[in-house]
């Protein structure tokens, strides 16, 4: 009997999970997977994405994306880009193919923390630089229809929160080309 790669995660296998999860690397990781959300609840995943200060992911939806926390409603350009780890994607959804399903548009293997990477902080990819943003990154309603309320409350648990389990937020400082498989390297701390 194969286990359903669709079926939500319980407790004990999330916090079992842990243990991996904290074994990503602190300073040089990996891009495993880019997706692209040309419009609410559409994913393409992307061997290669290009990203610039004013669009993001370029053919993401992120510019049209209302958002209720500007003061006119326009998107956020601290909120171009959720990145999620890879090795806590794995834990809640399973198989890289339902990574997507977690509405995130970089999955790395990387120390997300707040610890390693607070805002400010600048990560290279390919020939683009991110800058880490401060704004928080906790999930939705979606999220938990997907991957159940456990999952949800496991990233945003005070452990799950230190070590940024739902994932960061970041915006494109200078544009470049990214491809899955680049290295993803923590490049200056803020001052």
């Amino acid at each position: 009997m194969t286990a359903d790669p669709a079926r939500h995660r319980t407790p004990e296998e999330l916090e079992a999970a842990l243990a991996h999860i904290r074994l990503a690397p602190d300073d040089h990781g990996t891009l495993e997977l880019i997706v692209r959300r040309p419009d609410v609840d559409q994913r393409e995943i992307l061997d290669t994405g290009t990203l610039t200060p004013e669009a993001g992911l370029e053919g993401d939806s992120w510019g049209q994306r209302p958002d209720r926390t500007t003061p006119d409603g326009s998107p956020d350009p601290n909120k171009q880009l959720n990145i999620m780890n890879s090795r806590a994607v794995a834990a809640v959804a399973g198989p890289t193919e339902r990574w997507a399903l977690a509405g995130d548009q970089l999955y790395i293997d990387l120390n997300l923390s707040y610890e390693t990477l607070p805002p400010g902080t600048r990560l290279g990819i390919g020939d683009a630089v991110l800058e880490v943003t401060a704004e928080p990154h906790t999930g939705c309603a979606k999220f938990t229809s997907r991957f159940g309320l456990d999952a949800m409350r496991f990233v945003n648990s005070p452990t799950g929160r230190t070590l940024n389990l739902r994932g960061i937020n970041a915006r494109v400082v200078h544009p470049g080309t990214i491809s899955q498989g680049d290295p993803v390297v923590r490049l200056a701390d803020p001052t």
